[in-house]
């Protein structure tokens, strides 16, 4: 009956997501979900504008319809011409492009809203585009063909997730020089041809399969030493990218992103090892790089890369290492497992990278590299789902994940790292604003720690979150003590370099603090932006404030909306003489935070040991006209 009552239409179909969207979240949440709704309405005027009408705009996606297909072609091009206009003034890094795609296909609309296969194929066209690109199918190109002054390139019959059949798909060429051209479409004269090109295929693909048994994999274009962006370390480097989600249910993308995680995880935890951040490797999720730009741009020698695909009780796993220096793969393999499996599953990928990189573990670094996990399959997703929300830095998701991590622990009660995030879960209450006592969520955030390492005492994630609690007390001794234990246990960890250098730049051992910042920087070298800021931080503390207002700068170009950083810049232009620069950046400071003065200046600051550096920058900022309060 609901079939029969279906309204079913042939339309126009536009789906439009930004590329890289989670990098930018994670590097400046409200800056960019300010920029996606600048660029939201941009698009919305572009589909007024062209006879459509937004259908949806879940996350960062928008979903539009048009009773023509030209218009929708049209509107897609207008959509990627302003945007870019938007984008020309910005750095590379904080730029919003979008994908996307057009369909011409059946669907299904109910209560305003549209579904089935044209809608599905429109978004995975979309994944096809280029970042500012568009990708249109062939259903739609044949009705624009001909009538917009516009290229096409054919790339072929593509496979996509949910679509039985393949889908023709054409890039649309936007520059002048391409108008009126399809490049990639070949029509044989005679069938014939169609059988000697089959005939060449074989050939080719047998060729191509003997030699890849015997020779393995075609090399990759090698890193340069002398290009890379920082030294390379003495011992045995690697980068892990994201693994990709290859299966069929989007909402896994936690799985493969906690796969990816645990393995950086594994390796940091070897001290014979150098191992980049997750922070900075998942900036490249979503992103079509080169192994060879990885490792420059990262200063590492070794990458790893693969691929997740779970249903039902099956998973399967492929991922390769790849040595960046001679571009030669190392190892390849594809795993196909039960589910239950996966725990035994990471640990033997991790044993086998190691091995592949003539790394040697002693006894005491094996167990330490395998320890605190859980054999719970239900508990694990939910500790990775409770994990992501957790990361996305507001009220509401911080609720979610604590709901999550509960039910973790009630699951598996002796999982060492659900009570570890549920403790980050009581510590962001306090960093949002949300706690109606933050000294009983610090307290309770403690217990959760404690109780943490009694079930495992190798979590140096639940030591750094003690480290940061026990400085925020002023209980220091101890805050230097748990934040050392942390790095001991994981001397990869870039976050516990940031937390320990803290409480080390309170009492005044700023030198140490600035050390301990540049190591957590070379292990993430596409830091979050409060990375430069404490590092600007530590070296206006040692009265170093050249060099801090060149981290200060460094945090704005992420973060351009930051009070925090042009409060540091008022204070070290004013003790260098620089006073209408001062005047400047504590204007900044006042327009961001109308509520700052001298007042909340000197308390925020009275954690310091040394006050008379705390007297000097008040004057510092009186002067630069910050009210007394």
């Amino acid at each position: 009956m609901a079939d029969e009552r279906a309204n079913r239409k042939m339309s126009a179909i536009l789906s439009a997501d930004v590329k890289g969207y989670s990098r930018l979240m994670s590097v400046d949440e409200e800056g960019t979900v300010k920029a996606l709704n600048d660029c939201r309405e941009i698009i919305a005027r572009c589909v007024h504008d062209h006879r459509g009408r937004v259908v949806d705009s879940p996350g960062d996606n928008v979903l539009a319809e048009f009773v023509s297909t030209v218009e929708a072609v049209k509107c897609a091009v207008k959509i990627q011409e302003d945007l870019k206009v938007r984008n020309a003034d910005l750095p590379e890094s904080r730029r919003m492009e979008f994908r996307i795609g057009v369909n011409l296909g059946d669907v299904i609309e109910e209560e305003g809203r549209i579904y089935g296969d044209g809608v599905n194929i429109a978004a995975r066209l979309e994944r096809l585009a280029e970042a500012g690109g568009i990708c249109i199918s062939g259903t739609a190109f044949d009705q624009v063909k001909s009538k917009l002054s516009l290229g096409y390139q054919y790339v072929g019959r593509q496979t996509v997730k949910n679509i039985p059949d393949p889908i023709r798909a054409y890039k649309v060429l936007m520059e002048p020089e391409h108008a009126g051209k399809v490049i990639g479409e070949h029509k044989p004269k005679k069938w014939r041809w169609a059988q000697i090109a089959a005939v060449i295929l074989i050939v080719i693909a047998g060729t191509f399969a003997i030699s890849k048994i015997y020779f393995g994999p075609p090399p990759i274009e090698p890193a340069s030493v002398e290009k890379m962006a920082f030294p390379l370390p003495e011992k045995p480097s690697i980068a892990v990218l994201p693994f990709a989600n290859m299966s069929d249910d989007p909402g896994k993308e936690f799985l493969s992103d906690g796969i990816t995680e645990q393995i950086i995880t594994s390796l940091s935890k070897v001290p014979s090892l150098f191992v980049i951040s997750r922070t900075s490797t998942f900036s490249y999720k979503d992103k079509p790089v080169k192994v060879q730009q990885v490792a420059e741009e990262l200063g590492v020698r070794y990458v790893l890369e693969g691929s997740v695909q779970q249903s039902e009780d099956k998973i399967r796993i492929t991922a390769q290492l790849i040595d960046a220096l001679t571009g030669r793969h190392l190892w390849a393999q594809r795993y196909e497992r039960n589910y239950e499996d996966i725990f035994a599953l990471q640990d033997e990928i991790t044993l086998k990278i190691l091995n592949e990189m003539q790394v040697k573990l002693t006894e005491g670094e094996r167990l330490r590299s395998l320890t605190g996990k859980t054999t719970n399959l239900d508990a694990y997703e939910k500790l990775l789902e409770g994990i992501t929300y957790l990361r996305a830095f507001n009220i509401e998701s911080n609720n979610t994940a604590r709901q999550l991590l509960e039910e973790v622990i009630a699951l598996d009660p002796v999982f060492s790292r659900g009570y570890t995030y549920l403790a980050g879960v009581n510590i962001m209450d306090v960093w949002l604003g949300s706690s109606k006592s933050p000294p009983k969520s610090l307290a309770q955030a403690t217990e959760l720690l404690q109780k943490a390492i009694d079930l495992d005492e190798n979590n140096d994630e639940a030591y750094s979150l003690l480290c940061h609690i026990y400085a925020m007390q002023r209980q220091f001794d101890k805050s230097i003590e748990a934040g050392q234990k942390a790095i001991e246990l994981n001397p990869n960890s870039a976050g516990a370099y940031v937390w320990l250098a803290m409480p080390l730049r309170w009492i005044g051992k700023a030198e140490e603090a600035i050390e301990l910042h540049k190591k957590a920087i070379r292990l993430s070298p596409f830091p979050p932006s409060y990375y430069y800021v404490n590092l600007g931080n530590a070296y206006r503390t040692a009265d170093r404030c050249e060099e801090a207002i060149t981290e200060y700068k460094k945090a704005l170009h992420l973060t351009p909306q930051n009070a925090i950083v042009f409060g540091g810049l008022s204070v070290c232009y004013g003790l260098l003489g620089r006073e209408q620069e001062s005047r400047a950046a504590a204007a900044e400071l006042i327009k961001l935070n109308p509520n700052y003065t001298i007042k909340f200046h000197m308390k925020s600051m009275s954690v310091y040991k040394n006050q008379e550096l705390v007297k000097r920058e008040a004057d510092a900022l009186r002067k630069a006209g910050i009210p007394e309060g």
